[in-house]
């Protein structure tokens, strides 16, 4: 084989090994954003050229060798997965390598196709135990009372056999799921209403569902239109508020059925003394890294940022400014996570993504379209809209952040 002939194959397999990593890593969560700079700066790192763009449905591949005129292109349908940090992370380390120069590239292109078939840390248990602790945790946070709490937990079991279901029989029960498990909430949360008056509706409703609420993809949409990624960002926003407005039908639609069918009136709660937040904060934590598929190793990182990011927000709102907590919040967080990422050179999504979900603006746009619906319209309409609100105060902070610590470019 001729030099040239060399340099070729190589060249090919270059391509392979980026195409392949575009699409293992698109279905583990980080932003078009950071996919495309990951992936500019990994190909790079090879010695060859190219362009990316990175949208939910698909990436755009483009490469040259020397003239950038001389292009191949190559587009990649792509769906949306999960937040999946554990693999993510093992993505990560599979780069590394070969950028280090520890494994060639047929081993690194071997080995990503191994990632996508390995086990997730945490098991359907562990899941279920982690909607069991975002339940209660979130419940804790909205100042609940102990009803609220009990219930909300048992409710976010039940919406967890929702999904498990759903994403084992895939089709129509995928589709749905965000109807059919805020209709269920809604019907017992009614009937509960109906024997245990003093419990609060939307704190229940919501603290169970908030599992599976958007509000990061909302948020993440709203943070990519601000950063230029229009076409990516548009397409997040538009998917999180619809499948968000399935979640409010569905809640509305089981309220509204008990209320028709048992001819019940709603009764408001009864006032009742709330259990301390700091009780429930370590279980929302806990919880998120689990669901996140946080590895056993950046488990307690993830628990610090999630820590760090609510401090910053209790620090904010102590000056009393609207969204000055939701924006200092998301500066400690996305100011961690670039420390975190250039220390132990890991992708920063690992320990921000949990982080931020704290603050996602997805509840409060849940929360203020169940009350524009069941109480005070135009009340529940300005909270509806306070959403994009404070998703842009999160994207002004994640910008902030990044000035004054610089990020590594990691997923």
């Amino acid at each position: 084989m001729t030099e040239q002939d060399e340099y070729a194959v190589k060249y090919s397999v270059a391509r392979r090994f980026i195409i392949k990593l575009g699409i293992i890593a698109h279905g583990y969560g980080p932003s078009a954003a950071r996919l495309e700079s990951y992936l500019t700066q990994v190909i790079e790192s090879l010695g060859y050229n190219g362009v990316f763009q990175s949208n939910r449905a698909e990436i755009t591949y483009a490469f040259w060798k020397d003239d950038p005129m001389d292009q191949i292109i190559h587009i990649e349908r792509v769906e949306k997965g999960s937040f999946n940090m554990a693999k993510l992370a093992r993505v990560g380390e599979v780069v590394e390598s070969v950028v280090d120069g520890d494994i060639d590239l047929h081993e690194a292109y071997k080995q990503l196709l191994e990632i996508d078939d390995l086990p997730n840390p945490w098991g359907p248990l562990a899941k279920a135990v982690s909607f069991l602790f975002i339940g209660v945790g979130f419940s804790g946070l909205m100042s609940g009372n102990l009803l609220d709490i009990y219930f909300a937990g048992a409710l976010a079991l039940l919406v967890y056999a929702n999904v498990y279901i759903a994403h084992k029989y895939e089709g129509r029960f995928f589709e749905l799921l965000p109807f059919t498990s805020a209709f269920s909430v809604g019907v017992i949360t009614a009937v509960l209403k109906i024997y245990f008056p003093e419990i609060n509706v939307s704190v229940v409703v919501l603290a169970a569902i908030i599992s599976i609420i958007p509000g990061f993809t909302v948020s993440a949409g709203i943070v990519e239109i601000v950063s230029d990624h229009v076409v990516s960002g548009s397409a997040n926003l538009i998917a999180g508020v619809i499948y968000l407005l399935k979640q409010f039908f569905g809640a509305w639609f089981g309220l509204a059925t008990v209320e028709i069918l048992l001819q019940t009136t709603p009764v408001s709660a009864v006032p009742s003394e709330t259990l301390g937040v700091w009780l429930f904060i370590p279980l929302l934590f806990i919880g998120l890294g689990i669901a996140y598929q946080s590895l056993m190793r950046d488990f307690p990182w993830v628990m610090l940022c999630c820590l760090v990011s609510y401090l910053g927000v209790l620090f904010g709102n102590s000056f009393e400014i609207q969204y000055l907590g939701t924006l200092m919040g998301a500066i400690t967080a996305n100011i961690y996570g670039n420390i975190w990422a250039r220390k132990f050179n890991r992708p920063t999504s690992i320990v921000l993504v949990p982080a931020i979900t704290v603050m996602v603006s997805g509840s409060v746009g849940f929360q203020g379209l169940l009350i524009a619906a069941t109480e005070e319209t135009a009340r529940g309409l300005d909270q509806f809209l306070q959403m994009f609100i404070v998703a842009l105060v999160i994207s002004a902070g994640l910008l902030i952040a990044n000035t004054i610590v610089r990020p590594k470019v990691t997923l």
